[in-house]
């Protein structure tokens, strides 16, 4: 299993439900890398999607106490052990944990990588990614493309490796 997230220098990910920084690479990457696998995710997630409803071409799986009133093409488990359960037959690189912090920060232990895209900037956030940079357990294993937004923020795509 692999996480994918866009993060900001502080690590920051979010506000109010919202991503931090407009990216078009970013979005075409992070569909490149999930389309044809299975996500997981939180509620919250889910219902920042245009909708509410669940990705096209993927099997979308929400982890939440609180099913009720999700789009039905979503599977909807409880638990972290259901989630791990509910994919233990996949391949588990095509299995992507993709938001947001709570669910991050249950399930990062399980994930054998981390795709960072990385924008050099720092911009106010609620929400935020663990520091993989400050943690003994994750290396750097490759750096691949980088860019700069139509906004002018400088980014990088950056593989964690968890050791």
């Amino acid at each position: 299993m692999r996480a994918i997230v866009a993060a900001c220098a502080d690590w920051g990910i979010g506000y109010e439900g919202q991503l931090l920084v407009k990216n078009k690479a970013d979005m075409k990457h992070f569909v490149h890398c999930t389309t044809g696998g299975c996500v997981i995710m939180g509620r919250k997630t889910l219902q920042s999607f245009p909708g509410g409803r669940p990705l096209k071409m993927r099997r979308n799986i929400v982890l939440t106490h609180d099913g009720s009133n999700l789009d039905p093409g979503a599977e909807t488990v409880s638990s972290v052990d259901e989630a791990l359960a509910a994919v233990k037959d996949l391949d588990p690189d095509t299995v992507w944990v993709i938001g947001g912090e709570t669910v991050y920060r249950e399930l990062l232990p399980f994930c054998t990588e981390a795709i960072v895209t990385k924008n050099d900037c720092i911009r106010p956030a609620d929400a935020f990614f663990p520091d993989l940079d400050e943690d003994p357990a994750w290396e750097v294993a490759e750096t691949g493309d980088a860019g700069t937004t139509d906004e002018g923020i400088p980014y990088a795509f950056i593989t964690y490796r968890h050791i």
